[in-house]
């Protein structure tokens, strides 16, 4: 059980620490994203609608997100649902503007999923520790660590692994496989580091 003595973050603290979640999470998905590559959960859904149509990741991961806010509303309250819908909102922006803003050029795709899983996986602890997520499964995730004392991390590299799987049938097999070391670089991170026994979310 989580140490509910402990000091809880401030407004202003909790601004800094989703500002921070975002734009690291954007930085993640867009070394992913032009490398080709995927990633899991409704971000992978959103890269495979994207690379099928054209239409842009950002767009795409907004409106894919929509059906899960009203579970959010349910089970974890109305601050959790405006805060994730708000991180959603965010990341989507920032993933829209990141090529012009921050070009990244030509990397290697198998670092371009390694640094991708690795920046997304710490853009998202603190996006969880600030009481957000970036919804889809991680709303669900969240919600089995609070609830149930199912490790976010674990679950969240479960339902990554069932999209990337299912990404065979569309992405060359060497794509999928190192979209699939992304993967369970970010939820490894999750996984060793988001403990409420730990850590008090918010």
């Amino acid at each position: 059980m989580p140490d509910m003595t402990a000091p809880r973050h401030s407004p202003l603290e909790n601004a800094q620490g989703l500002t921070a979640g975002m734009v690291l999470t954007s930085l993640g998905v867009s070394f992913i994203g032009q490398a080709g590559l995927l990633t899991g959960q409704t971000a992978g859904v959103a890269f495979l609608i994207a690379y099928a149509t054209g239409w842009s990741f950002g767009p795409v991961f907004f409106v894919v997100n929509l059906p899960f806010y009203w579970f959010a509303l349910r089970q974890m309250g109305r601050g959790f649902t405006l805060r994730t819908l708000g991180c959603v909102a965010g990341v989507s922006l920032l993933t829209t503007i990141a090529p012009q803003v921050v070009p990244l050029g030509q990397v290697p795709p198998l670092a371009a999923a390694l640094l991708g899983g690795c920046v997304a996986g710490v853009g998202l602890l603190a996006l969880f520790r600030h009481g957000a997520s970036l919804g889809g499964v991680g709303i669900m995730a969240v919600y089995l660590q609070d609830r149930h004392g199912i490790r976010a991390g674990w679950v969240q590299m479960a339902v990554d692994l069932s999209v990337l799987v299912l990404a065979f049938l569309v992405v060359p097999p060497v794509s999928v496989l190192m979209s699939i070391a992304g993967a369970v670089v970010m939820n490894l991170i999750l996984a060793f580091n988001h403990r409420r026994d730990r850590y008090v979310a918010i």
